[in-house]
């Protein structure tokens, strides 16, 4: 079990968030931002090599995750707010930036950060998340499109009823999210189109012993931490950031979709969901870019392959700001 710091609670942006750090104090600071559904916690393995590396590590339970307020409205998880909840964090801590680390959700945030915010950021690193650049229509409606009713964005995208199917059983949503990846990706791409439309709600809904292949990943400690933290929290707050999907595309209409920090892509081969592929073509909004893969790698990359990210991660920390 790796030790993890005790939380700080600061006020940023409206909201009382929980921050876990490691390491100097005037070491360069790295943020590290969690996606769906995790927490802080997901980062226990880098905090401690970022710190003995000589940075500043910085872990947030973000908006509407764990011990970190959770607002009501919708509205109140779009873009502005998530990355602006980032800004303010600096300003609570006296920073004047930071190097943005974005994981899953915490990703699209991450690289939007230069957007939002650009003078409070040195640099950014996408864990299985790319720079995803304004499409060209909604993305729910191109989503539905796609995949139908039951991809789990779609299905997220109906108030209060996601939100109940994982809640009903904390532990059962946990034991399916947190798998290694039960297949390699040329195996997922050959299944069936109807077994690829990502209907992850109603494949938990289903008995577990028909999940097949995918090892678990967690510790029976590990696993305790997230579901007791969910298990007072619930899911909305984070089902909500995928409930402003339509809201985000329509107030970024017009915003230069053009990153100007360095920044690194670290791909993960079996991520059925962020595929590598979704990282073509980077290098035209993200000019200053080194990429790493890493093999035999489903999507939650920081704690199935923890000691490789850190590696990888570091190397470039210390390349490019060390």
């Amino acid at each position: 079990m790796v030790s993890f710091p005790t939380p700080t609670m600061v006020k940023t942006n409206g909201i009382d968030m929980a921050v876990y750090e490691a390491g100097p104090k005037d070491g360069v600071p790295v943020v590290l931002c969690h996606g769906f559904p995790e927490l802080a916690y997901s980062w226990r393995h880098q905090i401690p090599a970022l710190a003995a590396a000589g940075f500043r590590a910085i872990a947030p339970d973000q908006r509407g995750y764990g011990l970190t307020s959770r607002p009501e409205a919708i509205s109140d998880y779009d873009m502005a707010h998530l990355t602006g909840d980032l800004a303010g964090l600096l300003d609570a801590l006296g920073l004047k930036d930071a190097i943005f680390c974005g994981h899953d959700w915490g990703g699209l945030v991450v690289w939007q950060m230069p957007l939002f915010h650009p003078k409070r950021v040195k640099g950014v690193i996408g864990v299985n998340t790319p720079f995803l650049p304004r499409a060209p229509i909604d993305p729910i409606v191109a989503m539905r499109t796609m995949f139908g009713e039951d991809m789990y964005i779609v299905y997220f995208q109906k108030p209060g009823v996601a939100d109940a199917a994982l809640a009903k059983d904390v532990g059962k949503a946990f034991r399916f999210f947190m798998r290694k990846s039960g297949m390699k990706a040329t195996e997922y791409a050959k299944l069936p189109a109807e077994q690829r439309n990502l209907a992850l709600v109603k494949a938990l809904e289903a008995d577990e012993t028909g999940w097949g292949g995918g090892q678990p990943l967690l510790t029976d400690e590990e696993m305790k931490f997230f579901v007791d933290t969910y298990k007072k929290t619930g899911f909305t707050g984070g089902i909500n950031w995928y409930r402003n999907f339509s809201r985000n595309w329509e107030k970024s209409e017009g915003m230069e979709q053009k990153v100007h920090v360095p920044g690194l892509m670290v791909m993960a081969e079996d991520d059925v969901v962020l595929s590598p592929a979704m990282a073509d073509g980077m290098e035209a909004y993200v000019p200053d870019l080194e990429k790493a893969l890493i093999k035999d790698c489903g999507h939650w990359t920081q704690q199935e392959h923890p000691d490789e990210l850190n590696r990888i991660m570091i190397a470039w920390l210390k390349k490019r700001f060390g």
